[in-house]
């Protein structure tokens, strides 16, 4: 009796679960199937409103519209490009210096790692930080996107931790075969460290991808203004005269403002959520670093 009132408990609590996981799933899932279908919907018909779950007028126009624009494709290739150099370039640096602060050895690495912690609470402001950029030559510099972005010490903690977790076996045994810190971080450290660099790879591709500030705040040229920066100029125009005058060649009525917002929301939003499949197994088994000891 007790069993058949626990196995019809588990059945209870297994329905409520799942009822649960796809509210969730729908409240994170909906927002973006409704800017989707708003934006595959013909512009003018979608300002009447009423469209929940599938076009009403399927329409292409506002995607055309966005890819037609001057200086959209320019963007998009200093988003893929200060994405991918970003990434790689802050990935590797972050790892070296969580790798050598991680080292039981290092001279002053609990005063660097005070240090660090000090940057987690506080930062020099916007002002100090813009004249800092233009003192460096930064402005109107594709290498602003990188540089400020190469280090960032809560990544250094999740590396910090990973490494320490490796079996000190192995660089012993690098170091009998001769092996100096370099290789022994280059060829033993890194390989066997994926779960951790997918993780921070994409935690910080996201943050290149999505980064509109960097691009509105330090580039007045707009040739080197990623996507995200784009975005944010579509989404600021208030007017729809200059939204479509914005267009070379003109714009059908089938197109507005709005449409063209939620248009350029889609191309800038797929790029990254197609990515992320791909990295999900790595992300997931290194989010779960530290949390088991052995």
């Amino acid at each position: 009796m007790k069993a058949d009132r626990k196995t019809r408990g588990e059945a209870v609590f297994d329905t409520l679960n799942t009822v649960l996981m796809v509210l969730i799933c729908f409240v994170t899932l909906y927002p973006i199937w409704y800017v989707l279908v708003n934006a595959l919907n013909e512009g003018t018909d979608a300002m009447r409103g009423g469209i929940y779950w599938w076009p009403r007028i399927f329409s292409l126009e506002s995607f055309k519209a966005v890819f037609q624009s001057p200086g959209i494709m320019q963007a998009m290739w200093i988003t893929v490009a200060k994405t991918l150099i970003g990434t790689a370039i802050h990935v590797f640096f972050t790892a070296m210096v969580a790798y050598a602060l991680s080292r039981k050895g290092l001279i002053g690495g609990k005063i660097y790692i005070w240090i660090g912690t000090i940057t987690l609470f506080f930062s020099g402001g916007l002002i100090p930080t813009f004249l800092l950029m233009k003192d460096l030559q930064l402005l109107d510099n594709f290498l602003v996107y990188i540089i400020p972005a190469m280090f960032s010490f809560f990544d250094l903690i999740i590396f910090m931790t990973f490494f320490r977790e490796i079996p000190e076996g192995l660089e012993e045994a690098a170091r009998i075969d001769g092996a100096n810190d370099w290789s022994i971080f280059l060829r033993v450290v890194l390989p066997v460290s994926m779960p951790v660099i997918a993780t921070i790879a994409l935690f910080h591709g996201v943050f290149q991808w999505n980064d509109y500030f960097t691009g509105m705040i330090y580039m007045n040229d707009t040739n080197l203004q990623p996507i995200q920066t784009y975005l944010y100029r579509v989404v600021a125009e208030s007017s729809s005269n200059q939204m479509l005058a914005a267009v070379p060649g003109g714009i059908t009525r089938s197109v507005t403002s709005q449409s063209i917002k939620l248009a350029t929301m889609v191309v800038t939003t797929m790029p990254i959520v197609f990515v992320y499949p791909f990295l999900q197994k790595y992300f997931v088994k290194g989010m779960m670093i530290g949390s088991i000891k052995g």
